[in-house]
């Protein structure tokens, strides 16, 4: 017993000793470079929404925000490797619907992480899905499209990226609209997109960035936007909720999260600094001008959210018996 005592008590010393520096550690963060995966390639728009963060937040916070591509497997990969990431904020993630919610309603494969294994810090912003068509398309209105498609079951096909948000919110509106189109895999919705343009299918749900100068280049016609209110961006056109499906939303959305474990000291500084970045007007603006809602939202908060997200998605993916690819 003597000797167990005088182990316990060394042990207390050495993590008396070592406190103190990790309190200091923390309370000096960042003091050096911090790393954001975004778990998909360059050049789209979790691409785009990890590098507004990485600027902002190095302005905020003092010290570089490097944004590192990590893309495959849905944002799994990606996602993967930040789970397993030392939790001292130098790694951290650009979070989203795609690997933080639709991936775990899924069977399988399953990702190697789960959603436990993050902190959610914030959540950035949210861009409402769009439901566009090629103008030649015979319905001009969202409400003349659902009477099309259910006068033609099985006749009316559009572009589906497997897993991806605008897969989702077309099997969410099949189910709610009781209508029977025919998805046509592409690997990408840039491809997806070209055919549309090009009539080779009549449309799909896209993001609101990706269609808006199409739109209003008059080469596609936006028929419903998915949010529950509409878009800024998007003014004459309606909400699906407001035409005939009320409660209906869809939205993509991304936020900054951490691996689980991460001081708490640590996450609060990160929040605030986020808080406080976009709610700066010339911060905003950079994401108002594509049509996403900045939100700039507690960690509390996004908590929530992403735990609502994975139900819903959930019972989506459950009832449409929908496979990731």
């Amino acid at each position: 017993m003597h000797k167990r005592q005088l182990v316990l008590t060394a042990i207390a010393l050495v993590t008396a000793a070592f406190a103190p520096l990790a309190v200091h550690a923390q309370a000096d963060y960042p003091n050096k470079p911090v790393k954001i995966i975004v778990p998909f390639p360059a050049g789209g728009t979790s691409d785009l929404m990890g590098r507004i963060i990485a600027e902002e937040l190095g302005k905020q916070l003092k010290q570089p925000f490097i944004v590192d591509n990590k893309g495959g497997a849905g944002g799994a990969i990606g996602a993967d490797q930040a789970a397993k990431a030392a939790p001292d904020g130098y790694t951290l993630v650009l979070s989203g619907i795609g690997s933080n919610a639709v991936i775990h309603g899924f069977q399988a494969p399953k990702p190697n992480y789960k959603e436990s294994d993050f902190i959610h810090i914030s959540q950035l912003a949210a861009g409402p899905n769009v439901l566009v068509v090629n103008p030649d398309f015979p319905a001009k209105t969202f409400k003349e499209f659902i009477a099309y498609a259910k006068a033609n079951p099985g006749k009316v096909n559009y572009g589906q990226v497997p897993a991806s948000s605008g897969h989702l919110t077309t099997e969410y509106l099949k189910q709610v609209a009781g209508l029977d189109i025919v998805g046509i895999p592409y690997k990408g919705g840039g491809p997806a997109l070209t055919d549309v343009l090009a009539n080779q299918i009549p449309g799909m749900f896209t993001n609101q960035d990706a269609a808006l100068p199409h739109v209003k280049a008059g080469k596609l016609r936006a028929l419903a936007v998915t949010s529950l209110t509409r878009n800024p961006l998007y003014p004459d056109t309606p909400t699906v909720a407001e035409s005939g499906y009320p409660g209906f939303s869809a939205v993509s959305w991304t936020g900054l999260s951490a691996p689980k474990g991460t001081p708490k000291a640590i996450v609060e500084k990160l929040e605030a600094a986020m808080v406080k970045a976009f709610n700066d007007p010339a911060a905003r603006a950079k994401l108002e001008s594509t049509g996403f809602v900045v939100v700039a939202s507690k960690s509390v908060d996004y908590t929530k959210f992403v735990e609502s997200e994975n139900a819903r998605w959930a019972e989506v993916i459950r009832k449409g018996g929908l496979k990731p690819e």
